[in-house]
């Protein structure tokens, strides 16, 4: 029987995501209906789907060696285990997200000094609690299990802290942010005890190795071209890469073929360009891997 790591994947808003970022990295995830046991075509993995509130405590209890989570977990939870990476799925997600102390914007509570006393609700409590202490701030903080926007709303609570990333969602509800918690990007966690074992520790290396050579491709395309020599000083004032262009000679010594990778979003404005200081033959075509 072949070793295997067991690998915790986050059910709920990360889960689509997280499975799309496998695929690209060369794994497919299949779920069957509400199973909390997804098989993936990797004899050497054993996946489960969990709540990212819960991984970091199974992958320190050892129930699990490895799973992908936030940070924002992980504190919450006290968890000691081991990031072996930052996974950021996507370009929109380059900034870190957010939990904020959030108010109604009609309260006098400016500040979390003015909490003194007051009501929060939120499902982040030890890391709001630990926030409060900072600031010598004593006042009552409750588990929300939903809905939190909509309790401050209604006058339930005096404030909320609420997981944001543009602060669109709590501008909509009516409140106002007063402050940070803290910062959270995804990770990929695993314990201590997995990684001093050598045959998973190397598995979990590569593993992470492919996802984030594909979240690396995301939005990203290669691009290929023939340039007249005289021309390719030209070309290369415009072309952006992620280094420099690979540049080849072709049989007729007047031409040479570059090929580059470029952002997606430059490409509709890039290639007319390119067309017109000579360059011919352009081709663009998809990424899935991008192994710096």
């Amino acid at each position: 029987m072949s070793q295997k790591i067991k690998l915790g994947l986050p059910k709920g808003s990360l889960q689509e995501a997280t499975i799309k970022i496998f695929e690209r990295a060369g794994y497919k995830i299949y779920v069957s209906g509400r199973s909390y046991f997804p098989t993936i075509d990797d004899e050497e993995i054993s996946p489960v789907l969990l709540r990212a509130q819960e991984i970091s405590r199974y992958v320190e209890e050892e129930a699990l060696d490895c799973g992908i989570t936030g940070a924002d977990w992980i504190l919450e939870n006290g968890s000691d285990v081991i990031s072996l990476a930052e996974l950021v799925y996507a370009k929109q997600s380059s900034v870190k997200v957010r939990w904020v102390l959030a108010v109604p914007e009609d309260s006098d509570i400016k500040s979390v000094k003015d909490l003194q006393g007051k009501r929060i609700a939120t499902e982040v409590v030890n890391v709001t609690k630990k926030f409060l202490k900072k600031h010598k701030v004593k006042a009552l903080v409750e588990f929300s299990w939903g809905a939190t926007e909509a309790k401050v709303a209604d006058g339930l609570v005096d404030a909320v802290v609420e997981l944001t990333e543009t602060g669109s969602s709590l501008r909509a509800h009516k409140l106002r942010i007063i402050d940070t918690i803290c910062e959270s990007t995804t990770q990929f966690i695993s314990n201590k005890k997995a990684v001093k074992d050598p045959w998973k520790i190397k598995k979990m290396e590569h593993l992470v190795m492919l996802l984030q050579g594909a979240i690396a491709a995301n939005n990203m395309v290669g691009l290929k071209m023939n340039v007249p020599e005289k021309n390719l000083k030209k070309i290369l004032e415009i072309l952006p890469s992620l280094q420099n262009p690979t540049i080849s000679t072709l049989s007729d010594q007047r031409w040479v073929a570059v090929e580059t990778v470029i952002d997606e979003g430059t490409v509709r404005s890039l290639i007319p360009k390119l067309k017109e200081s000579g360059a011919s033959g352009i081709i663009e075509y998809p990424l899935n891997k991008i192994i710096h």
